[in-house]
């Protein structure tokens, strides 16, 4: 912290916790709902939402990359990692500025919280496993820094950190507030299961009627708003604007914009296709079962009860019945073209069509 004080920087108000003993807070939380949720709890830890959030000491991204630099216009970047230790440093040849890393958000691609003099700053690269390095983050391609104190990174509004910190960690929003001083890494049981902490307790004296509500019986509607908290709902991204290609990675307002989303058809929700407790399935051929329940010969009978309205079955494709999502949930690159999202506008695409917004 010495060279922090050099440079006139404060000291970070994260907890005063040891960030591995936090870490390992997490993993008994979910081993412990692994004594009835076995199934649900023992892969969760280790899935993209499971590490969403890194800590210092429990990060493979910056462990398997020690030294990453990258260079463009007037500044040179480098994030270096000896031990459990990581510094983000920016120079202009003449002066540099270096800060500790202490939040990496993202298992795959991943981008670097700084807090500088009391702000936090959202760093102006962020590593890509596509390419095996560094880039300009995502969203931060038009900012053209001025002075090296701009290209240290975007300054966050306030309610930023909030929301960010809100998303890719568990209790650390109390009261409307943001609290660092309760962050768990990444998405926990108790981050979607509300009460599921109590419920633990609860549930050793024999007590199961604290259990939280059963996500699986909320509406598709529901369901796609409650994704949305994090993956952005239709109506977060028709009222923020979000035009393009970028919006590809807002998953719950992609697929409520496909015709055959209708709120209340059990089949067609983001749970019907993916279980959060565990890795993506990234086998296109894995999906055809979900897509031929509804485009199958025959409606699924509990279907027929559940939402009469669906009882005419739709159309059987022409073309396949096999790997349907490579055609109607077709691969779109961010314009950057340094990650892929499959786009959940469910549709036919034709050749040459612009991308539908």
């Amino acid at each position: 912290m010495a060279a922090l004080a050099a440079q006139g920087q404060t000291q970070p108000t994260l907890a005063a916790q040891n960030p591995i003993d936090i870490s390992q807070k997490q993993s008994l939380a979910a081993s412990a709902c692994a004594g009835c949720h076995r199934d649900q709890s023992i892969d969760q830890p280790q899935t993209p939402m499971g590490r969403a959030l890194e800590l210092p000491g429990d990060n493979p991204t910056l462990k398997e990359n020690p030294r990453l630099t990258f260079h463009k216009g007037a500044y040179s970047y480098t994030v270096e990692t000896h031990d459990d230790n990581t510094i983000y440093s920016v120079t202009d040849g003449t002066k540099t500025i270096s800060l500790p890393v202490h939040w990496s958000f993202g298992k795959g691609a991943q981008t670097w919280f700084l807090e500088r003099n009391g702000e936090y700053y959202e760093s102006m690269v962020s590593y890509y496993p596509s390419i095996k390095g560094l880039e300009i983050t995502t969203g931060d391609e038009i900012l053209t820094p001025a002075t090296l104190d701009e290209a240290v990174g975007r300054e966050l509004n306030k309610r930023e950190p909030k929301d960010c910190f809100g998303c890719h960690s568990s209790n650390t929003v109390k009261n409307g507030k943001l609290n660092l001083d309760s962050l768990e890494p990444g998405v926990t049981c108790e981050h979607c299961h509300r009460g599921s902490s109590a419920h633990l307790v609860d549930a050793y004296q024999g007590d199961f009627s604290s259990a939280p509500p059963n996500l699986r019986k909320m509406s598709s509607e529901d369901i796609s708003n409650f994704c949305g908290q994090c993956h952005r709902t239709w109506e977060t991204v028709v009222r923020g604007g979000w035009r393009g290609e970028l919006n590809v990675r807002f998953q719950p307002y992609r697929l409520a914009n496909s015709r055959c989303f209708d709120g209340t058809d059990p089949r067609i929700s983001c749970i019907a296709c993916h279980d959060p407790h565990h890795d993506l399935v990234r086998e296109e051929s894995a999906y055809d079962s979900k897509c031929l329940a509804c485009h199958g010969s025959s409606v699924h009978p509990a279907t027929a009860s559940e939402n009469p309205a669906a009882v005419t079955a739709p159309k059987s494709c022409p073309v396949a019945k096999s790997n349907c999502v490579s055609c109607h949930m077709p691969k779109v690159k961010l314009p950057n073209g340094l990650m892929t999202f499959s786009d959940h506008e469910i549709r036919i695409v034709r050749p040459g069509e612009p991308y539908p917004n």
